[in-house]
């Protein structure tokens, strides 16, 4: 099976394609006009190129194309069409973003091209085969079931990671983070030989990494480019291709590694927690935009970033509170796999909520209540800007 340092190797020539390629891109998007201009939702002030996604993409191909080329990573691509599924699905989800970036589509040709990258992927064998819920055992899915579960599947990840890219450096972060997490994960699902060594989750999940950390260094806050639907579409499909493909096709662990007690005896549960922060966005701007009867499709200010901006953080702080969320969840997932024992909650405890009392005591907070003449213990709409949505407070401002 491939090594560890040959995965950190393509995820290695990923990132430094993807950092080396991105200013080019730039300046190309400034030629032809491929900029975002700033609105009532935004928060920036000036036009920003929006195809960043494009670097990401010549950093996702290189990366599969040396793997390809590399002897090590035999057991991927002899005779398993799966590696070629994920290319096609990769050049019709990021091409259905990077339309949208330059020229804007409607949200139903969006979900179509979604939707036909996934049916790529069912075509091409990259499907979940089954799927384990904690204490409840293992489901395997009918061959009628595999098609749909996989392409809701890509739809959700793709939608998650979408709507959570709304500050410089967030969605890259995050994923970057969630994405190195799920890669441990599988390695050591491989180690214990309850997951295949021609597995194609740790090589996706591997790049994932490699391109975002690529392209941090040019999107953190004050960010000279983002990334656009094409490069969020096209990190979705790389972590909906990884998780599927592992937590649909591993074996659980068993009694005798971390007690029967532990609900992540699922390994479908993993990705679930690991990328918490994008999940739990998705569904509270679901419930959000269904309560108040608009569109899914209706852009608001009411996601998790937008609400810390709110609260008085500034930009990088919202950002590097996100990410911390992210990491301590994906710390919490890998503790009893790597070391064989149930979680210690006291520790991961204290630490959620040390950063919940850093995010709601931080002074910058305390200050923008007093400023805005918040009560203590309350949080209501500023004097000054009536009609900006707070915490509790989803208005739409799209």
């Amino acid at each position: 099976m491939p090594s560890v340092a040959a995965y950190l190797s393509i995820g290695g020539l990923a990132a430094v394609v993807t950092f080396g390629v991105t200013p080019i891109v730039g300046r190309i998007a400034r030629r032809f006009g491929w900029v975002y201009l700033p609105n009532e939702r935004t928060v920036h002030t000036e036009p920003l190129p929006d195809v960043g996604g494009l670097a990401m993409f010549i950093g996702f191909i290189v990366a599969l194309g040396t793997a390809w080329a590399f002897n090590v990573f035999d057991p991927l691509f002899a005779s398993n069409s799966e590696p070629l599924g994920v290319l096609i699905a990769a050049i019709i989800i990021f091409g259905t973003g990077f339309i949208d970036d330059v020229r804007e589509l409607s949200a139903p040709a969006k979900v179509f091209g979604t939707v036909l990258a996934g049916v790529a992927l069912v075509y091409f064998g990259v499907v979940m085969d089954s799927f384990r819920l904690p204490y409840l055992g293992e489901t395997i899915l009918s061959d009628d079931l595999k098609p749909l579960v996989t392409v809701l599947w890509l739809v959700g990840m793709s939608q998650a990671i979408n709507l959570i890219d709304g500050l410089d450096g967030l969605a890259a972060g995050v994923v970057a983070i969630g994405a190195f997490a799920f890669f441990l994960y599988s390695q050591e699902l491989t180690a214990r030989d309850l997951l295949l060594p021609s597995n194609i989750g740790p090589l996706f999940a591997i790049i994932a990494v490699g391109v975002c950390v690529g392209f941090l260094p040019h999107n953190f806050n004050p960010a000279r480019i983002m990334m656009g639907d094409g490069g969020a579409l096209l990190l979705g499909l790389l972590l909906a291709v990884s998780t599927s493909v592992v937590g649909g096709r591993a074996d659980s662990f068993g009694s005798e590694t971390i007690g029967t007690t532990y609900f992540f005896l699922a390994p479908i549960a993993i990705p679930l927690l690991i990328l918490g922060v994008p999940i739990v966005d998705t569904v509270f701007a679901i419930i959000r935009r269904a309560t108040s009867r608009s569109s899914l499709a209706t852009a608001d200010k009411g996601h998790l970033h937008h609400r810390l901006m709110n609260l008085g953080h500034g930009h990088r702080r919202s950002v590097l509170i996100l990410w911390t969320w992210t990491a301590l969840l994906s710390a919490f997932v890998l503790y009893p796999v790597l070391t064989e024992q149930n979680p210690r909650y006291l520790p991961f405890g204290i630490a959620a909520l040390g950063i919940a009392l850093f995010t709601l005591l931080h002074p910058s907070v305390i200050e923008q209540r007093r400023n805005n003449n918040t009560p203590p213990g309350g949080i209501e709409r500023s004097v000054a800007d009536p009609d900006r949505p707070t915490l509790f407070d989803s208005e739409s401002q799209a």
